[in-house]
């Protein structure tokens, strides 16, 4: 199967980082999504996946949008995944995991949203207070892909809950 992972944001990205009170050096949302990535790369080419990157693997470039729907598209991929971290608690202890997938899908792009979800809380990712931990959403990597697409946002920035575990050297190889 031909995958394309997108490490979502690039480096230089306003705002996107933990919340400076949780994390002193205020780490930067592309290098958390970059971490799980390179697993999730590493993890599929083991396993005899053919893999592409959709983003800047440096961070130094922030592609378009469309440019990473593109390179999914020209390559006829058979899953887009965009990685992420969320925020939006406030230095709260709520937090968790969400993949999202565009408003209308296929019955295949349901079943990997729901795979990915469920293998990513078994294998030690984090499960908190989303009350909808599948959720839809008019992203444009999600709307503009031809193939099963999904964004999970894998904790938030701003968890006193999730932040010490999305740091955590072990976390990455855990994500993916």
């Amino acid at each position: 199967m031909n995958f394309v992972i997108d490490a979502g944001h690039g480096q230089n990205t306003a705002g996107k980082r933990c919340l400076k009170s949780l994390d002193l050096n205020e780490t930067r949302e592309w290098y958390l999504n970059q971490r799980i990535a390179t697993e999730v790369v590493r993890l599929l080419e083991a396993n005899g996946q053919q893999v592409k990157r959709a983003d800047d693997a440096t961070g130094a470039t922030d592609v378009p949008l469309q440019t990473r729907c593109d390179i999914a598209n020209d390559w006829d991929a058979d899953a887009f995944i965009s990685i992420h971290h969320d925020s939006g608690v406030n230095g709260g202890s709520g937090g968790g995991a969400t993949v999202f997938t565009y408003t209308s899908v296929s019955t295949t792009t349901k079943k990997l949203s729901q795979n990915v979800y469920n293998s990513y809380i078994a294998a030690g990712g984090i499960k908190g207070n989303r009350s909808e931990p599948i959720k839809t959403a008019n992203f444009q990597v999600l709307r503009d892909t031809s193939m099963p697409a999904i964004l999970i946002e894998c904790g938030f920035m701003d968890s006193s809950v999730d932040v010490p575990i999305i740091l955590s050297d072990e976390f990455p190889l855990k994500a993916a």
